[in-house]
């Protein structure tokens, strides 16, 4: 079976294959989230990338357009958090 190559939005296909899963529930699409968000290139902006994909696959009460939602809405960490000064009140 050959395996096809993703687009620079989804290198592995990740989202793609999780809108074809059958009664696949929200922790695994947050699972799946989470390796995608690790795949993308650093050129690719996430929040965008996570809408962009909402246009392409979205669909009505399925948990991974429930999860791209909400990893549009979330804003980037940027920056270090940690050691001393992340401890600090």
């Amino acid at each position: 079976m050959m395996r096809t190559q993703g687009d620079s939005l989804d290198p592995k296909n990740l989202i793609r294959e999780a809108y074809r899963i059958e009664g696949i529930g929200m922790e695994e699409c947050r699972s799946i989230f989470v390796d995608w968000a690790l795949s993308l290139p650093d050129t690719v902006e996430p929040q965008a990338a996570c809408a962009e994909l909402l246009e392409r696959y979205g669909e009505e009460g399925h948990p991974m357009t429930a999860v791209l939602s909400e990893g549009m809405s979330t804003p980037a960490r940027t920056g270090r958090r940690g050691g001393r000064r992340g401890r600090r009140a």
